[in-house]
């Protein structure tokens, strides 16, 4: 493989996919809603063209920070969000190496990241003018500037050739006049496919092993939580907040599993723990995707807390991928409801005062790892500043999702 089709595999193999939506069923509510979507996400997104004659310069912004003059609180959530770092340094520092008139090679990354028609045009301009360093970001690091470096914006999903779209009121009515002419309500905002038009391949995408790549939306239709009425939405967007948590949040995964640990034996020549993890709650594969990366570790400690490397045991939890996506390597994932446990059971080294038991949780890990193979390997280019960015930030998401220390007498 090239180093150009190297780059372009994987910056934007997320993003395989039609913006078709999936069906469930055939009814009349279901049919609408695919309607509905089928228009609202067709790809590339076609401009906004000119705004209405009456409208002010803030409604004829493409800006969130228009938007969140009316809307603060939505605003405010949606910067700490991902969605506002979906064209964080990692993708940038691969698409200013792009030819800036392949507008199809662009769209391959823009259609979700960055979809607006608006947003493709100023990303060309940006990779024609080389500068790697015009991203800028807020002094509390949320993406701002040009509207492509903004990822998902506002008008992404609400807006459509300037008129605006949002799920019902909360009252239950219609809203037709006001600011930039009210907005028009749509059940489709509140239904799982809606996320579908970036979460889920076609059934002909890019699969390995069979399986679809990426298949968020078929692991959630097959989920007990599905089973019970319970949306995308319900939560990632719970009371329609603009967070979007997951994977990356602690408290977050936390709520999704429950997490057990018994038969320790701390005393004797061997010792020996269980750590079970539940995928109790996600309504997904956990992790979803092939992304991130679940460690359950067990490793002795001598008296001043210092690991004991020869002692290690460990356990994957993850879709584990080549790096060039030709095949997948390992699927351990858990489906809802499925457990997996450590059952660590190792001599006791002279030196051990304490066990640890413990879960490690690496959001970013494949994508960790194929920033340090294009800096390691001299394909980063103009890119390398934003791509060594992009390798501290994935450093910097692992968190502990659990510790627990055992003394040992």
């Amino acid at each position: 493989m090239n180093r150009l089709r190297f780059r372009v595999a994987l910056a934007c193999w997320t993003l395989l996919m039609s913006g078709a939506t999936v069906s469930m069923a055939d009814d009349d509510s279901v049919a609408a809603i695919d309607s509905f979507l089928s228009r609202h996400w067709q790809r590339p997104l076609p401009p906004q063209g000119e705004a209405p004659a009456g409208f002010s310069p803030l409604e004829s912004s493409l800006d969130p920070r228009a938007c969140g003059a009316c809307h603060p609180h939505q605003f405010q959530d949606w910067q700490r969000s991902l969605h506002a770092h979906a064209m964080g340094p990692g993708l940038l520092g691969q698409l200013i190496e792009m030819d800036p008139t392949n507008r199809e090679e662009h769209q391959a990354c823009l259609r979700c990241h960055a979809p607006l028609a608006e947003q493709a045009e100023e990303l060309a301009t940006w990779i024609a003018e080389g500068n790697s360093g015009a991203v800028p970001v807020t002094p509390v690091g949320v993406p701002t500037g040009p509207l492509f470096n903004q990822g998902l914006i506002c008008a992404a999903c609400h807006l459509r050739t300037w008129e605006i779209h949002g799920p019902p009121a909360r009252d239950g009515g219609e809203k037709t006049a006001g600011p930039h002419g009210g907005f028009t309500a749509d059940a489709a905002f509140e239904s799982s496919r809606f996320c579908a038009a970036c979460h889920q391949f076609e059934a002909d995408g890019f699969a390995l092993n069979g399986k679809l790549l990426e298949n968020t939306f078929a692991e959630w239709r097959a989920s007990p939580q599905a089973a019970a009425g319970q949306s995308c939405q319900s939560c990632h967007m719970p009371d329609r907040r603009h967070l979007w948590r997951g994977i990356h949040d602690k408290d977050t995964v936390l709520s999704g599993v429950e997490i057990g640990l018994d038969g320790v034996t701390a005393t004797g020549p061997t010792l020996s723990a269980r750590l079970n993890l539940t995928n109790s709650g996600v309504g997904h594969h956990f992790p979803t995707y092939v992304t991130p990366r679940v460690v359950m570790e067990a490793v002795q400690l001598d008296a001043d807390g210092t690991l004991l490397p020869q002692t290690r045991e460990e356990r994957i939890i993850a879709r584990q991928v080549s790096m060039d996506l030709s095949e997948e390597l390992s699927d351990t994932r858990l489906a809802p409801g499925e457990s997996i446990s450590l059952d660590y059971r190792q001599p006791r080294d002279p030196q051990a005062g304490s066990l640890r038991l413990r879960i490690r949780v690496e959001p970013d890990r494949f994508y960790r790892d194929f920033y340090q193979a294009m800096l390691d390997n001299g394909w980063a280019g103009k890119g390398s500043g934003l791509l060594r960015r992009a390798l501290d930030a994935a450093d910097a998401s692992v968190f502990t999702l659990f510790e627990r220390d055992i003394p040992l007498p």
